[in-house]
């Protein structure tokens, strides 16, 4: 399983509309992407414009066909409303979540 965190920078007065479009960016790349696996969205208590979105995939190899060149044209309009600070791929190793 590969874990993939997205770091953003997103105006407080934006955050309806950005947690708005990243669920229908989210579905619609779940819908119609082989290997997505949906995703989840946190926000920073201490920092509430700093906003993490982690997206599941199956293997790096899946998320890399899906993530090419950096900026799908699904994320586009996400990067209208906020700065993408980052991108890292994390393979996971063991969840003992429950």
């Amino acid at each position: 399983m590969l874990i993939v965190i997205y770091e953003w920078r997103v105006a407080p007065e934006k955050t309806e509309e950005f947690r708005a479009l990243w669920a229908q960016v989210t579905d619609q790349i779940h819908a119609s992407t082989p290997g997505a696996m949906g995703g989840s969205m946190l926000r920073s208590v201490e920092d509430p414009s700093l906003i993490l979105t982690v997206a599941k995939w199956p293997s790096y190899a899946d998320w890399k066909a899906f993530f090419g060149d950096n900026n799908p044209e699904l994320m586009k309009a996400m990067r209208a409303l906020g700065e993408r600070v980052s991108v890292n791929a994390y393979e996971e190793l063991e969840d003992r979540t429950h």
